[in-house]
């Protein structure tokens, strides 16, 4: 029987009245400006279900615009299907997070070298999804003693080139306009029918709108725009890396997407001399969604 061991949720009462595309929740100070400093740690929101404690755990890290409920069904699938402890988490500036200025990968890092021991899961399977595959492959290489094995999802440790959405999403997100008082419904709607002047897309628009939240009586986006676009080229970007991670590894890659090119195999294979690489036919950039059981079964299979 599964059961939740630890949860924490930043709140979302108190927010106050703000608008749709910028909202004044609990801000960690910048380490930015600190230079050599290690950046400083936010207290991250998580998920975990109970397993095997004698077994490493399974840590799931999402990719830009996400949470930590991205991987609920998988998460529950592989707790069940292998015994172990399955975390998912919400990134700074994502989810229930709270949200901070500095949105650098070393931060990320940093808030996750935190938490980890501090929960008892390390050394862990770390498994990163574009973001979060950049934040987990950058831990491995600076404390490669928390990660017993590592799963990069779709992104490779160089700067992501390929025609990215992103800034025109965000743009499209702050432009939204809800007025107070529309029920939660209607709101969604609205909301649906204004990005879809510039995002046709209908499954990228629902995975945009599952950010659109209720807070002091107005629909506010939990994701933090302003930071995230204001330093969208450090998210696009990998920190330059000379010590390679000896553990082993796995890139898993969606057959229909042109994130990980064969152009950048060399330094893949630099960073990381262990690693394997395995591609899921019929997946674009979000693996786990468009094929959920063959990424559960290329998990499970590196696992054995």
């Amino acid at each position: 029987m599964l059961r939740w061991t630890r949860s924490w949720r930043l709140p979302l009462r108190g927010l106050g009245p703000c608008s749709l595309s910028f909202c004044r929740v609990p801000v960690a100070p910048s380490s930015s400006a600190r230079s050599g400093a290690e950046p400083r740690s936010v207290r991250l929101s998580y998920k975990l279900l109970d397993g095997e404690a004698a077994r490493p755990a399974l840590v799931f890290l999402h990719g830009l615009f996400g949470s930590k409920t991205n991987f609920s069904s998988i998460a529950k699938a592989l707790a069940q299907q292998t015994g172990r402890r399955v975390l998912t988490v919400d990134a700074r500036n994502h989810g229930d997070s709270p949200h901070s200025p500095d949105v650098s990968y070393e931060a990320m890092s940093q808030d996750l070298q935190n938490l980890l021991p501090q929960l008892g899961l390390v050394p862990c399977v770390l498994i990163g999804h574009s973001m979060g595959g950049k934040t987990a492959m950058l831990l491995a290489l600076q404390r490669p003693e928390l990660v017993e094995r590592l799963i990069a999802v779709d992104i490779s440790p160089v700067q992501t080139t390929p025609s990215s959405n992103f800034p025109s999403y965000m743009a499209a997100m702050r432009a939204v306009d809800i007025p107070d008082g529309v029920p939660r419904s209607s709101a969604r709607k609205l909301a649906d029918e204004q990005l879809s002047t510039v995002i046709q897309d209908l499954a990228e628009r629902q995975f945009l709108l599952t950010n659109l939240v209720e807070a002091g009586g107005r629909f506010v986006w939990r994701v933090n725009l302003e930071a995230l676009a204001q330093h969208l080229d450090k998210i696009m970007a990998f920190p330059p890396r000379q010590e390679s991670y000896p553990g082993p590894t796995l890139f898993l890659l969606g057959g229909n997407s042109k994130y990980v090119l064969p152009s950048h195999h060399a330094e893949i294979r630099r960073l990381f001399p262990r690693a394997q690489m395995q591609t899921v036919p019929h997946a674009g950039h979000w693996v786990h969604a468009d094929c959920p059981q063959d990424f559960v079964a290329a998990i499970r299979g590196f696992l054995a």
